[in-house]
């Protein structure tokens, strides 16, 4: 970051401070989302009952809307830019390039690593793409001024590298908010779920008042009304519901309240 900066300022390129800046803005997101791996790992309290895991959800959204004030910032600096072009130093915002891109390339092969279905990960792999996409735009840029001397170049894939990110923003932040709001995960459709748990579990007459949501990605909540047939074992219906949503659907957390007649509320 530190010789993009010094490099961006030396050469005089926008792709080369744009993706320094950028860099600053991941180092911080990174770090928190590191932070917020190490809270999630905290233990559920009284205060807490689900714990902490759903910082990391948080983390993925603040993630996603710095990633949009950075590229609107891009897109705002490459206007005035292309307006006013000013002279480039081509053989150095490209040697400079070419190192971001090196280090941004290792640390994206580490964050592969990881799980890449987690919200959070997925937040800071895309701050590194955007990284090293901008890495990218930087080498091209510096290559065609050497070879042409155009400079319009630089603040015009500068904002195609903004773009991308924009994207990859959206849907981050996207599928972040809408954990956050309880929004029910789309492998939950309380129609399929209440239509299964009949013909699959005996004993089940009718399947009311589905509420699905997540706390993480990887652990997604349920709570049900059953209303049983005359007769049926209510215990043993229950660990059936239970262990057939988690077979079915992946819910390792259910809570199912059952009656004969008409539901309580």
């Amino acid at each position: 970051m530190v010789a993009e900066v010094a490099g961006g300022l030396i050469s005089g390129s926008l792709a080369l401070i744009a993706d320094a800046a950028h860099m600053l803005t991941d180092s911080v997101a990174l770090v928190f989302a590191w932070g917020a791996f190490r809270i999630a790992r905290r233990p559920a309290s009284w205060r807490y009952s689900f714990g902490f895991e759903r910082v990391q959800v948080l983390a993925a959204f603040l993630n996603g809307l710095s990633l949009f004030g950075i590229a609107v910032w891009i897109v705002y600096e490459a206007w005035e830019r292309y307006g006013r072009p000013v002279p480039i130093l081509a053989d150095t915002m490209l040697a400079v390039a070419i190192l971001g891109l090196l280090v941004n390339v290792l640390v994206f092969y580490i964050l592969s690593s990881a799980d890449r279905e987690n919200l959070n990960i997925r937040g800071a792999i895309l701050h590194v793409m955007g990284d090293l996409l901008g890495s990218v735009a930087a080498i091209v840029a510096a290559i065609v001024i050497l070879w042409t001397g155009w400079l319009p170049i630089d603040p015009i894939l500068s904002v195609v590298v903004a773009l991308l990110v924009l994207r990859s923003a959206w849907v981050v932040a996207k599928d972040a908010l809408h954990i956050l709001l309880e929004g029910a995960p789309a492998s939950l459709e309380p129609e399929v779920i209440r239509a299964d748990l009949i013909e699959a579990v005996e004993g089940v007459r009718e399947v009311e008042h589905i509420h699905a949501w997540s706390i993480t990605q990887e652990r997604p909540m349920i709570t049900l009304n059953a209303r049983l047939h005359e007769g049926a074992a209510a215990a043993q219906t229950v660990a059936a519901i239970k262990q057939r949503l988690h077979e079915r659907f992946g819910v390792g957390h259910a809570t199912v309240e059952v009656d004969f007649g008409s539901a309580a509320d």
